[in-house]
């Protein structure tokens, strides 16, 4: 089907404006001045555009080059922006076709720069928007979108959209979280399995299933007036089967194994192994995760500078807080050194994590900032996911308490933060939308996963819970990614249960919901647990102790297995208590005296706090 078509109008308010024929896409559609990187390429897409001569006309804004490719149909135009370039349409000419493009260039805002990520002082509440809450029915389907409303299947559209989250803003407050990192919302025009987000077929423009890039910003605008800060998920590894660049691809290289799918070899240890094959390093980076999502070839400097253009216009654009980068060591790696060393020289002070799914704290270390590897390799990524702390602590809850076996295995795991440059700034999680739910991996023991959500929220790190973590949602006897990421009770008319009203919850969930929000609430006013050094003791008889504190304020957490009540003999601690004789429970709101033995009820955890 012959796509190009001739076009005179303005794409949307602030967008650019094409008079002439045959242009079809132009990205980034708009740019800032005053960036640190006065450097901006843009994509043209038209038929036989590559073939024109480009003359452009701006104040303080300059040509350095335009750059054929391949393919005809695309032109890559390198300006320069100074620093001090005013707003304004910046006029771009082609001569044969005869084609004129006002380019938007806007001022940026003058705390742009010094945005402030997340930090330890957030709990993140990680969403699936599709399975949240549907508040636009009106965008359930949208003609020529294929994957089609289907609540009934797993793997369907569910109808969870930026309206949804909106209206929920209150309940995700309530609860005490004070961030959302939400999964994909850029359009997946796939045939199938759509609802996930990661296979994008548009890096510029939301779903419309979902709004649009306005509903987007507004919603974080929204979130930010309740003190709640946003998290996009970013995928530079892959785009979809069906983008729309798949149809025209603008150069020969642009993917790898270009029109011949390959599968990865998953081998993400290639890029630290000092033994590793070429040919393994090779599969691993350049091979595809499945057919439906082609890998890009960021060696391809051109696709390198669209991706890191991408991420800057969206934190430009949209005001997010941070990044959560999908399969970082997916990608060519000195790529990834280029896409975050980019983007924190924009913003200094913002965060970012990367996806490392690994139980070996050497490998999850080698790609943060400020690591000496033995290979030179250098990167400016702040955060990785912990999953060596998430895997071990399933192990920990699960096992026997042995002499190698049990709470042992957390103690002996934080020796490990000695490889990790700011161990502090490590996201911690006891789950997440690719893996089974907490509930799920601890057996639907409620004590164990009263254990692990405590452990999670007073340890060191930035702690994400995944949305129905808080009210046990779990997917016993199957695996399913469907099932995992199951709707959320209350978020569709009509639902049964309704988690927002409290309605038709079973006595356990409300049980969970309240000790999650009473958990949250806490942690989000305790500086010593957002701050605080560590100081931990090996564990003894089913019991790990260790106090997070800061200045004169202390806190003590028991991680507890015993399912008998018991003691515990507090001579140990003394380096840590001091002289204190009175602490709060935190759970429990009464006051504990710190005599020479506490009781302990069976199974569950204790957290206590003082000064000194």
């Amino acid at each position: 089907m012959n796509r190009y078509y001739t076009i005179v109008f303005v794409l949307v308010s602030g967008f650019y404006t094409v008079s002439g024929q045959n242009i079809q896409h132009i990205e980034p559609p708009f740019w800032w001045n005053g960036m640190e990187d006065p450097r901006l390429q843009i994509m043209v897409h038209g038929k036989d555009i590559g073939s024109a001569q480009v003359k452009v006309e701006g104040d303080q804004v300059s040509l350095e080059k335009s750059i054929n490719v391949s393919n005809p149909n695309y032109k890559f135009i390198d300006l320069i922006v100074h620093k001090n370039a005013p707003e304004q349409q910046v006029k771009i000419t082609f001569e044969d076709p005869d084609t004129v493009i006002y380019y938007p260039l806007k001022k940026r805002t003058d705390y742009s720069r010094d945005r402030q990520g997340f930090n330890n002082s957030d709990i993140i509440y990680l969403i699936t928007p599709d399975r949240y809450a549907n508040g636009n029915t009106d965008n359930d389907n949208i003609p020529g979108f294929h994957d089609p409303l289907n609540r009934t299947d797993p793997y369907g559209r569910h109808g969870g959209d930026i309206a949804g989250l909106r209206a929920k803003l209150d309940h995700i407050v309530d609860m005490g979280y004070t961030a959302i990192w939400l999964n994909p919302l850029l359009e997946n025009n796939q045939y199938e399995q759509s609802y996930h987000g990661y296979a994008t077929t548009d890096y510029y423009k939301v779903d419309p299933r979902y709004g649009t890039n306005e509903d987007y910003k507004n919603l974080i605008a929204a979130a930010n007036e309740v003190e709640v800060k946003v998290i996009m998920d970013m995928i530079a590894n892959h785009c979809g089967s069906e983008h729309w660049w798949m149809e025209d691809l603008p150069m020969d290289d642009w993917l790898n194994h270009q029109g011949n799918y390959k599968l990865t070899n998953h081998r993400r240890t290639t890029h630290q192994d000092p033994y590793a094959s070429k040919e393994d390093t090779k599969g691993m980076t350049e091979g595809w995760f499945v057919p439906s999502m082609p890998d890009l070839n960021q060696r391809n400097p051109i696709v390198a500078k669209y991706l890191i253009q991408n991420t800057i216009w969206w934190i430009e654009y949209s005001g997010i807080a941070g990044i959560r980068q999908d399969t970082y060591p997916y990608p060519d790696k000195e790529f990834m050194s280029d896409w975050a060393c980019a983007i924190m020289k924009e913003y200094p002070y913002f965060n970012m994590v990367g996806e490392e799914w690994t139980d070996n704290p050497v490998i999850a270390s080698y790609w943060l900032a400020g690591k000496d590897n033995k290979d030179g390799y250098e990167s400016c990524l702040p955060s990785v996911m912990d999953f060596p702390m998430n895997m071990t602590l399933v192990k920990a809850l699960n096992e026997s308490e042995q002499w190698n076996t049990g709470l042992i295995r957390l103690y002996e795991m934080m020796v490990n933060d000695v490889l990790y440059p700011d161990p502090m700034n490590l996201v911690i999680f006891p789950d997440n939308h690719d893996m089974s739910r907490i509930y799920t991996q601890l057996n639907e023991d409620y004590y164990l996963y009263q254990n692990a959500m405590a452990y999670f929220l007073t340890m060191r790190g930035i702690p994400q819970v995944y949305y129905g973590t808080e009210i046990l949602m779990s997917n016993k006897g199957t695996d399913s990614h469907g099932v995992i990421r199951s709707d959320y009770p209350g978020g569709w008319e009509g639902d049964e249960v309704d988690v927002f009203n409290e309605e038709g919850l079973n006595a356990q969930q409300v049980e969970a919901l309240n000790f999650n929000r009473k958990l949250n609430h806490w942690r989000t006013s305790s500086l010593p647990i957002q701050y605080g050094r560590l100081t931990h003791y090996f564990p003894k008889d089913g019991v790990y102790v260790y106090f997070r504190h800061l200045n004169q304020d202390v806190v003590m957490v028991v991680i507890n297995k015993r399912k008998e009540a018991s003691t515990l003999e507090m001579s140990s601690y003394k380096e840590m208590i001091g002289n204190a004789t009175v602490a709060k429970d935190v759970l429990n709101g009464v006051d504990i005296k710190l005599g020479d033995k506490i009781e302990l009820p069976p199974n569950v955890p204790l957290i206590l706090e003082w000064s000194k």
